[in-house]
């Protein structure tokens, strides 16, 4: 095992993994921007460096600057996290001539798996069904030609990054060279990589995702799935575990797609297969893999009674996945809300400030990851969530009603946030039914005037 973990981020997964360190016996390294002193994962950790100004390029996106923060305190691993770096092959090649563990999969897999128009060849190339679509595309122009082949409506996407950042559905030909446009620029500048690829817009689809983690030893599993269509602009809102679209049989495929396509490549450690599935429940679809931790992986862990930053560090330290986590046992449903300083009745703009108040919900079932506290100041530098509520019950209808007891127990103040938001959505028929997909937050917010 790690004598010393990195941790090469910020905010609430800072702390999860340096909270994951301590139960393991290993001693903690955050990194923090000048914005960040005052975060909890700073004052929790054993050591911390601080590595520049508060824009994250000149700090949380800086390789040299990490690389020398676990140099000087002597760390012996890197975990990335999600977001910032945790997709970075160079960084992760760098990790490694640097002698640093980067807990994570090869250089060479997140390469193959994170150009999303390799990652579609791999799908197909391992029996994996997609989407009709393109390779990357020269121009504008040749797209076009190329959508015209496919059959509108398309989805534009950029072949670098995530988070649904360089992405354009595009209905209408007069409307195709100006979403092609809007979809390369906004990922030339977010990835630096403005190249995009084709695909054929599937209509009013779930967004479903597999967790799969590997070891060393021969292991390659999946943990099951994660809806997680309740999203706008490509952003998720909340996410269960498991669907209520997947029938047994429809599961079972898609489990046994994902386990095969993470043994073909060989990959290991922790990461996520995301899948389009048709509105009827009798297709899926590979998008992407992401080769990293998930902003909604609780959910998983509160129903298949893991720990998935742990399995991680042990895994990069090569050893075998835990025996509860090889013959997981499945129980009882999980939500995710995640808390977001934003203000939804004004387009969702970001409400950075100064938390005057602040009381978390708990009691049975209820799980808050969080790094912000009364006093606390939420920066305008970086993402704008500030907590993940996760609630499991027996059921879903118990969860849902936890969630709803939940969300009405959470008393912030002195920032606007994403809570009243999702007390609509939880009080809305549609979710009781389970009856959404990924377009039902946009629909809802056209029905509201939004």
């Amino acid at each position: 095992m790690f004598k010393r973990v990195l941790v090469a981020n910020r905010g609430e997964i800072a702390l999860r993994i340096i909270r994951a360190c301590h139960e393991l016996e290993v001693e903690s390294v955050a990194v923090y921007s000048e914005a960040d002193v005052d975060s909890m994962h700073v004052q929790l950790a054993d050591q911390a460096v601080c590595i520049g100004p508060a824009a994250s390029k000149e700090s949380y996106l800086k390789p040299d600057r990490i690389i020398a923060a676990a140099e000087i305190t002597g760390a012996d691993a890197i975990h990335p996290g999600y977001g910032f770096l945790s997709e970075n092959a160079r960084f992760a090649e760098i990790c490694s001539t640097s002698g640093i563990t980067f807990i994570g999969p090869s250089s060479e897999i997140i390469s193959m798996m994170g150009d999303k128009a390799t990652a579609r060849a791999t799908a197909v190339a391992n029996g994996v069904p997609i989407t009709p679509g393109s390779g990357i595309m020269a121009d504008e122009h040749e797209a076009f030609e190329e959508a015209l082949k496919i059959g509108l409506p398309v989805m534009i996407k950029a072949t670098a990054g995530g988070g649904g950042r360089g992405m354009r559905p595009c209905y209408k030909q007069e409307e195709f060279k100006s979403q092609f446009q809007a979809a390369s620029n906004e990922a030339l500048a977010v990835f630096g990589n403005g190249d995009c690829y084709l695909e054929k817009l599937v209509i009013n689809p779930h967004h479903i995702e597999f967790q799969v983690i590997a070891d060393s030893h021969g292991h390659y599993i999946h943990l099951g799935e994660r809806d997680c269509s309740m999203q706008r602009r490509n952003q998720k809102i909340i996410e269960e575990c498991p669907s209520t679209l997947l029938s047994a049989d429809m599961r079972a495929r898609m489990g046994k797609a994902s386990v095969d396509l993470i043994t073909a490549i060989n990959y290991q450690n922790a990461g996520t297969i995301e899948y389009l599935v048709d509105e009827a429940g009798e297709n899926f679809y590979f998008m992407e893999m992401n080769t990293r931790i998930q902003v909604e992986h609780p959910v998983t862990e509160e129903v298949m009674g893991c720990e998935l930053i742990k399995e991680q560090i042990r895994v990069a330290a090569g050893e075998p996945l835990s025996r509860h986590v090889l013959e997981v046992n499945p129980r009882g449903h999980a939500i995710e809300c995640r808390i977001n300083a934003e203000d939804p009745y004004n387009n969702f703009m970001p409400s950075p400030g100064t938390i005057s108040l602040w009381y978390a919900p708990g009691g049975k079932g209820v799980r808050v990851d969080t790094h912000v506290y009364s006093g606390y100041t939420v920066p305008p530098y970086y993402d704008s969530m500030i907590a993940k509520l996760i609630v499991i019950g027996a059921t879903r209808e118990i969860a849902i009603a936890r969630m709803k007891r939940a969300l009405g127990e959470f008393m912030i103040e002195g920032i606007k946030t994403t809570i009243p938001f999702q007390k609509e959505i939880l009080n809305h028929p549609d979710f009781a039914a389970g009856k959404y997909d990924i377009g039902w937050v946009a629909r809802f917010l056209e029905e509201k005037k939004l």
